[in-house]
C-alpha cells in the first residue's frame, strides 16, 4: 500500500513536471505563439520586399527594352529637353515667399529657346 502511495506522488509530479514544460518551458505553448507571431511578421515583410523587388525587375526590363523610359528618366532627373521644345524656367521673384499658381499658369515664366543641333 505504501508503494502505491509512492508511486501516486512520482506520477503526480511527473504530470506538473509536464505541465509546467508545456505551458511554460522551452518549446511550450509561448514559445510557439512567438514563433508564430514571428513567421508572420516575416511573411509580411518578405511580401513587401518581393513587391519591390518586382516593381525593380520591371523597372530594368523597361530600361533595357523601351526608350521611352530612358526618355522619360532623361526629362525628369537630367532635366533634358528635345530638340525644338521651349523650356520655361518658372523664376520667383526675390524677397517673397513662394506663391501657389494654378498649373498653366506661365506669366512669371520666361522661355529658354533650346537650339537645334
Amino acid at each position: 500500500m505504501r508503494w502505491l502511495r509512492l508511486l501516486l506522488v512520482v506520477l503526480a509530479g511527473l504530470l506538473a513536471f509536464f505541465q509546467y514544460r508545456l505551458w511554460v518551458g522551452e518549446g511550450g505553448s509561448r514559445s510557439v505563439a512567438r514563433l508564430e507571431q514571428q513567421v508572420q511578421q516575416q511573411t509580411r515583410e518578405n511580401t513587401g520586399l518581393q513587391q519591390r523587388n518586382d516593381a525593380l525587375a520591371a523597372e530594368v526590363e523597361d530600361l533595357k527594352s523601351g526608350e521611352a523610359a530612358v526618355e522619360e528618366r532623361a526629362r525628369s532627373e537630367l532635366g533634358m529637353i528635345k530638340p525644338g521644345e521651349t523650356f520655361y524656367r518658372v523664376v520667383e521673384p526675390e524677397g517673397s515667399a513662394p506663391v501657389a499658381q494654378p498649373e498653366g499658369d506661365v506669366a512669371a515664366a520666361e522661355p529658354v529657346e533650346n537650339p537645334a543641333p
